[in-house]
């Protein structure tokens, strides 16, 4: 597995592409997308020679992630990429890793499987294994 983004949790999407875009050299690299299942809207960020960043904001009240933006937000997630989902979730738990969402579609990644895990370090992760993105904008 490799590391293949950094998910960002941000009161406000547009505040954070701007935010990332000044201070980092950051540039939008899809859309932004609704992700209903998590009630979530994320955005992909890019910067050549650097990983990529995922910002998301609270679609609702009821979103996992509301009250940790209402408390400013931060780093939520590291996502790894792997050969195929359902057999990587399999090898985390038998090390001990305790999955948080098993593989469903991922709206953000054009409905490809996507799982959440948590290990023992206190490490929120995000487990796919594609290369696509919803929304991507054209000059990506």
């Amino acid at each position: 597995m490799n590391v293949n983004h950094l998910g960002i949790v941000v009161k406000s999407i547009e505040e954070g592409i701007e935010y990332w875009g000044k201070v980092f050299g950051y540039k939008p690299m899809t859309e932004v997308v609704l992700n209903t299942r998590q009630k979530v809207k994320v955005v992909f960020l890019t910067k050549e020679n650097s990983l990529t960043v995922k910002l998301i904001e609270p679609s609702d009240e009821s979103s996992p992630v509301n009250m940790f933006a209402k408390r400013g937000g931060g780093l939520h997630h590291l996502c790894f990429k792997c050969n195929n989902v359902d057999s990587e979730i399999e090898r985390l738990k038998s090390h001990g890793v305790r999955v948080l969402t098993k593989p469903q579609p991922g709206e953000a990644f054009e409905n490809e499987k996507i799982a959440f895990a948590f290990t023992r370090q206190g490490v929120n992760i995000e487990i796919i294994d594609t290369d696509k993105r919803a929304k991507k904008l054209l000059n990506f």
